[in-house]
């Protein structure tokens, strides 16, 4: 007899309720409503060194009639590890057919993680940190949102040499969030003049458990080095394919300088297709609108208006 969507959902909140229990604060709920769960995964070493982010969407068939819909998030997984995970997960649902099965995949990604600790004396190739802390982080699954003070300053006089060993961490601030199709954007920025505020910037920023379970967390940025009039610049595309890229040339067309810009994604499991860039880049122009990197919509439109009304009085002017 077929298992009714009553027992279904009562499956899922005891295997829910379980895994809590389990792994205490490394499961984060990220959507209750939705089902949608993260869980972090490390090897076993006292200070990890492979950890790697698996979220879940629980479809209301599972676990009789559908599998869950998941994401594994490690800036390191890539290619044929990548496909060799996903093959074992998938072994796993098979063998497994109509039963509660995200300790088996939980299980089963941390026995990867520690034949890689145990196998290799080097360090995964990532660019973030996703290391979390014991912190409040509220009820709320996004950021508060703070828009900017009149008496704020944009930028601090930091100190820029590369060699001092105790940047000063500059202001963070969060961008409104855009949700679409159960997706969330939401950017992060910071005014940064050296690569040590960027490395802790985005230290700070995955010590945020919210943050550092996002599907994505795209970033680019860009410092004038007056010294030599060139600009410092690089990206990230966190596994979203050319959006580090599409966010930098964004900075680069409005010739923002001296700004880190973080966005995180938390998928919904509906494709955006190329929406989904466009959410990026609008998150990103907000909060740099927001923070007075650029013009708003409605002084750029004046000034264009401005410009136009110039350029036709000194036409005027020529023709007499």
């Amino acid at each position: 007899m077929a298992a009714s969507d009553t027992e279904r959902a009562q499956q899922q909140i005891d295997e829910i309720e379980a895994l809590s229990s389990i792994y205490g604060d490394d499961w984060c709920v990220v959507d209750e409503d939705e089902k949608i769960y993260c869980i972090k995964i490390s090897d076993c070493l006292d200070q990890p060194k492979w950890t790697l982010c698996l979220q879940v969407i629980l479809p209301p068939g599972y676990p009789t009639a559908e599998p869950p819909i998941y994401q594994l998030n490690a800036p390191w997984l890539r290619g044929q590890d990548y496909t060799e995970l996903a093959n074992s997960l998938e072994e796993i649902y098979l063998q497994n057919l109509g039963e509660s099965i995200l300790y088996l995949w939980v299980e089963k990604i941390r026995e990867v993680l520690v034949e890689k600790a145990q196998s290799s004396d080097s360090e995964p190739d990532i660019k973030k940190s996703t290391e979390e802390v014991d912190e409040d982080d509220g009820d709320d699954f996004l950021l508060d949102y703070q828009p900017t003070q009149e008496d704020q300053t944009k930028m601090l006089n930091y100190m820029t040499s590369e060699s001092h060993e105790d940047e000063e961490l500059p202001p963070i601030h969060h961008g409104n969030p855009i949700t679409d199709r159960r997706s969330t954007f939401q950017a992060h920025l910071a005014p940064v003049v050296t690569t040590r505020q960027v490395k802790r910037v985005l230290e700070k920023l995955y010590e945020n458990k919210k943050i550092a379970s996002a599907t994505h967390n795209i970033y680019a940025y860009r410092i004038y080095c007056e010294d030599k009039q060139t600009f410092l610049q690089d990206c990230e595309d966190d596994g979203e394919t050319a959006a580090g890229g599409r966010l930098l040339h964004l900075m680069q067309i409005l010739n923002v300088h001296n700004v880190l810009v973080v966005v995180s994604r938390w998928y919904g499991g509906i494709l955006l297709g190329p929406d989904r860039f466009k959410h990026i880049n609008s998150c990103a122009r907000n909060v740099l609108v927001e923070h007075d990197y650029l013009p708003s919509t409605e002084e750029s439109s004046r000034q264009v208006g401005k410009s136009k009304k110039i350029r036709k009085d000194n036409k005027k002017k020529t023709e007499h």
